[in-house]
Parts: C-alpha cells; structure tokens; sequence
C-alpha cells in the first residue's frame, strides 16, 4: 500500500515539473505579452499545486507527518498567482501594450468603448 502511494506521489510531482516545462516553453514560444502571462500563470499554478500535494502525501506515508503548512501555501497559491496574472495583463493593457496580430477579439476595448457611451 505504501508502495502504491510514493508512486501517486512521483506522479504528481512529475506532473508538476511537466507542467512547469510547458510553462517555460509558453514563455518562449507564444507571441505576445498577454499570451506568455496566461501560460505562466496557470500551468506554474498547477505545477505547484501538482508539486506540494504529491510532497505532502509522500511524508505522510513514508513517515505519518501531516504538514498542514503545505496545505495553507497550496491554498495561497491557488488564491493569490491567477489573480497576479490577471493584474499584470490589466497593467499590460493599460500601458498600451499591443496585443498579437492575429488575436481574435478584444474585450477590454468592447467594455471601454460601451462605458464611453454611457
């Protein structure tokens, strides 16, 4: 059974750093400012997450440490990096960085021109 469990937890962990080499490669390789920000922001979330529990369970059953530490910073992760990324892509915009050429819609500028007309 304790075997079963460190392999659950290797899978997440390498889960984790799988998703963390997406990230980097969405860095790299996408386009423009706002695009790079989304593949930071959610798959580094997700490889943290991913990351932490994989840790948690292997110390409680390789030695029945429970550490309700990793539990509150999977929490704060969860809360506070999404909404960093969103900010800094608010602030990206705002500064008038453009966006890619072939982006499809712009919704920022739809919600700005229907307040003007108010």
């Amino acid at each position: 059974m304790i075997e079963t469990i460190k392999f659950i937890a290797g899978i997440l962990i390498l889960l984790g750093a799988f998703l963390f080499l997406a990230s980097t490669f969405g860095v790299i390789r996408l386009p423009d400012v706002y695009t790079r920000n989304h593949a930071a922001s959610k798959s580094t979330t997700l490889g943290v997450i991913s990351i932490l529990i994989g840790t948690c369970i292997y110390f409680y059953a390789q030695h029945g440490h429970f550490n309700s530490r990793l539990i509150l910073a999977i929490f704060f992760i969860l809360l506070t990096a999404p909404v960093a990324g969103h900010l800094i892509s608010r602030a990206a915009y705002n500064t008038n960085v453009k966006l890619w050429k072939n982006s499809g819609e712009d919704d920022l500028e739809k919600a700005r021109m229907a307040k003007e007309k108010e």
